[in-house]
C-alpha cells in the first residue's frame, strides 16, 4: 500500500511537470506552424494553458493530499513533507493566479486592443499591458517548473529519511 501511495505521489508530480516541460514545445510548434496567423496560434495556446492549469490543479491537490497523509500512514517522517508541501502550495497558488488572474486580464486587453493583439499599435496601452502580463505568465510557469523540480528532489530526499 505504501508503494502505491508513493507511486501516486510521484505520478501526480510527473504529470504536472511533464505538462510544464512539454507546453513550451507545443506553443512553439503552434506559433511556428501558424506563423502568419499569430492570433489563431495565441488562441490555441490559451486553450492549452487552460488544460495545463487544470491538470496542474488536480495533480497539485492529489500531491498535497498524499503529502499531508503520508506521515500518518508511515510513508514519510512528518518533518520531511513540510518543505515539499510548501512548494506544492506555492505551485498551486501560482497556477490559480495565472489561470484566474492573468489570463482573463490578458483576454480583456486583447479585446480592448481590437481582437488581435499583434495588430494593435506597440504604444497601445492595452497591448503594453498584455505584453507585461504575458511576461509575468511566462515567469510564473517557469517558477512552477522549478518549484516542481525542487519538490521532486525533496520528496526523493524524504525517501532516505522514511520511518
Amino acid at each position: 500500500m505504501k508503494t502505491l501511495l508513493r507511486s501516486l505521489l510521484y505520478l501526480a508530480l510527473m504529470v504536472w511537470l511533464g505538462a510544464e516541460v512539454f507546453f513550451p514545445i507545443v506553443a512553439a510548434v503552434a506559433f511556428g506552424t501558424l506563423r502568419p496567423d499569430t492570433h489563431s496560434a495565441g488562441m490555441i495556446v490559451r486553450q492549452l494553458l487552460t488544460i495545463l492549469h487544470g491538470m496542474g490543479l488536480v495533480s497539485g491537490m492529489v500531491a498535497m493530499a498524499l503529502l499531508a497523509l503520508a506521515p500518518a500512514w508511515g510513508i514519510y517522517k512528518p518533518r520531511t513533507v513540510l518543505a515539499p508541501m510548501g512548494l506544492v502550495l506555492v505551485m498551486i497558488a501560482l497556477t490559480v493566479y495565472t489561470q484566474f488572474g492573468i489570463i482573463p486580464t490578458m483576454e480583456r486587453d486583447r479585446v480592448a486592443a481590437g481582437g488581435a493583439i499583434d495588430a494593435a499599435d506597440l504604444a497601445n496601452p492595452s497591448r503594453v499591458h498584455f505584453e507585461k502580463l504575458h511576461n509575468r505568465s511566462e515567469h510564473a510557469e517557469e517558477a512552477i517548473l522549478l518549484l516542481g523540480l525542487a519538490t521532486v528532489v525533496l520528496v526523493a530526499r524524504a525517501e532516505t529519511g522514511r520511518a
